[in-house]
């Protein structure tokens, strides 16, 4: 077990290493190393987890790791997988707050930003995608995705907003479904 909690623990401490521009840039990581090479579960319940972690409180990629944790090893797996997300933000934070005079000004440290920023807009890109194919599988959804773009676009709502907004018109369209006869049913 403890062989398992170290995994966990190295396994998000890279993930967390990695992870600029937050949870979306770890979604490709976490395909590749949830789904492809560890075979813990499918992609679909990676998007599952992920789109539960964004209508809850707190940090999408550390609500992600929890979830993929506790279905691993319960408790002590989330908790493992929770400390490995958040280490390396805490340990290059230190850091960079116990340098920061230097580093604010350092034209290296700029550009490397600024190449960081194009990586974690491809891997949100990426994200994107891989969303849509799993997220978005008919009509309805097409609709409300488009919907829920726009308004996230051209208004103030909040994001929060959204996501229950989706959550609830999710559940009201599966229960529409269920309720309502499929041709060919037994009146």
């Amino acid at each position: 077990m403890l062989h398992d909690l170290l995994i966990l623990y190295t396994l998000f401490f890279r993930m967390g290493a990695v992870t600029f521009g937050g949870g979306y840039a770890m979604l490709p990581i976490l395909r590749r190393e949830i789904v492809q090479k560890h075979k813990w579960m499918d992609e679909e319940n990676i998007m599952d987890y992920y789109a539960l972690s964004q209508g809850l409180p707190g940090i999408i990629a550390v609500n992600v790791s929890v979830f993929i944790g506790y279905k691993q090893r319960k408790v002590p797996g989330a908790v493992a997988a929770a400390l490995g997300m958040v280490s390396p933000c805490i340990i290059i934070i230190s850091i960079i707050a116990f340098f920061l005079s230097n580093f604010q000004d350092n034209v290296y440290v700029q550009h490397a930003l600024a190449g960081i920023s194009v990586c974690v807009a491809a891997l949100i890109l990426d994200a994107v995608i891989s969303m849509w194919k799993k997220g978005v599988k008919d009509t309805f959804g097409i609709i409300l995705c488009l919907v829920m773009l726009a308004l996230s676009v051209f208004t103030d709502i909040s994001p929060i907003l959204l996501v229950i907004a989706c959550a609830l018109l999710g559940v009201a369209a599966k229960w529409r479904e269920i309720k309502t006869p499929k041709e060919g049913d037994a009146k």
